[in-house]
């Protein structure tokens, strides 16, 4: 019955990073906005860009 040698600061940081990854999972479902809400806003944005550039004066004298 051998077993195998394993470090055991690898597992701990394995762990770590296992948990880590679940908690960003986790907020970016409970804090994360859709693709339908990013591409809305960009939207008007850029329309409100565009909407101030139309009022701009030229310097054209």
């Amino acid at each position: 019955m051998t077993r195998k040698v394993v470090s055991l600061s690898k597992i701990r940081k394995a762990r770590a990073r296992n948990e880590k990854r679940a908690t960003a999972d986790a907020n970016a479902v409970k804090f994360g906005r859709s693709k339908a809400k990013r591409d809305l806003d960009h939207a008007r944005q850029r329309q409100s860009e565009d909407r101030l550039d139309a009022h701009r004066k030229d310097d054209t004298e």
